[in-house]
């Protein structure tokens, strides 16, 4: 092919440029750190907590994006309804809106004042999460005690997952359209003829063929919820129990002026996305196989 030496040499340089380089530096400012410390920072009871709200909300929003943007990508691939191509053009709103534009009318919407806090609030919905009081306080020196707080969606870790599923979703949307569109409606009504009946056709004949699709958009929207910082900031608030991992890494930074501390949060939740893409990846890859064989 010509010009491919060239094309190959300039796409490395400038990957290698733009990410790789970027990485290396944190890899390397992190690595300045003694074991010890690392340790210390990386499983402090904060950040540890900022990790598990941080992967199990992007996962449970990934979840439910992948529910939901199935069904969209569903209804705008296969069918036309006046108003199609406004809903369509709405889906990438999350893309081009500013993520702190978004968490500012997320933080209102569902707030005492906001049309679904309201709404909530007159219907008596609060939702209990645990918290933890008494340990490492000044004076104590017993067991902790379990407290469960009652709050709306704002200021609790369903706000968050709010948040990562308003930003997840056209992930999912966009992975699952173009193959929804591309589906051979032949084979389906083959099934259909042969006396499968509509779940079944659909579980045997539609699904194996989305399977790839929703996998990627899954993974998409859960590597976009680990790094999101803006959109959830207003709605989680301030509280030790709503801090996700990019929040704690701007603490940190403003308590350590030589970003040692924060380079090392930042290299953890870079090697545990990076692990999570590739096992999500291989097993893409080893269905997308298995659909292959299948039909062949």
């Amino acid at each position: 092919m010509p010009g491919f030496g060239l094309s190959l040499g300039y796409s490395v340089a400038y990957l290698s440029l733009i990410v790789l380089l970027p990485l290396a530096a944190l890899a390397a400012r992190a690595g300045t750190l003694g074991w010890d410390e690392f340790r210390r920072i990386v499983l402090s009871e904060q950040v540890l907590g900022a990790y598990r709200l941080t992967i199990g909300a992007s996962a449970l929003a990934a979840l439910a994006n992948v529910g939901v943007g199935f069904l969209i990508a569903w209804v705008l691939g296969r069918y036309a309804f006046p108003g199609r191509r406004v809903m369509d053009a709405v889906i990438d709103l999350p893309f081009a809106l500013p993520t702190a534009v978004a968490g500012i009318a997320l933080a209102f919407l569902y707030s005492d004042r906001g049309w679904v806090g309201r709404a909530l609030d007159a219907a008596g919905f609060a939702y209990p999460w645990p918290a933890w009081r008494g340990f490492g306080e000044a004076g104590g020196g017993g067991w902790p005690v379990r407290v469960d707080w009652y709050d709306r969606v704002t200021r609790t870790p369903l706000g968050v997952v709010v948040a990562l599923m308003f930003v997840g979703l056209p992930f999912v949307v966009r992975t699952v359209q173009p193959v929804v569109r591309e589906l051979e409606r032949e084979a389906e009504e083959a099934s259909v003829s042969l006396g499968a009946g509509p779940w079944l056709t659909f579980r045997r004949v539609v699904l194996p063929q989305l399977v790839p699709a929703l996998i990627t958009g899954f993974a998409l929207a859960f590597a976009r919820g680990l790094g999101e910082y803006g959109s959830v900031i207003f709605i989680a608030g301030n509280r030790p129990q709503t801090q996700i991992t990019a929040h704690q890494i701007i603490l940190l930074m403003e308590e350590d002026d030589t970003f040692a501390a924060p380079t090392a949060v930042a290299v953890v939740l870079l090697a545990t996305s990076f692990v999570l893409l590739l096992a999500i990846n291989a097993f893409q890859r080893r269905v997308a196989g298995r659909g292959g064989s299948a039909v062949a």
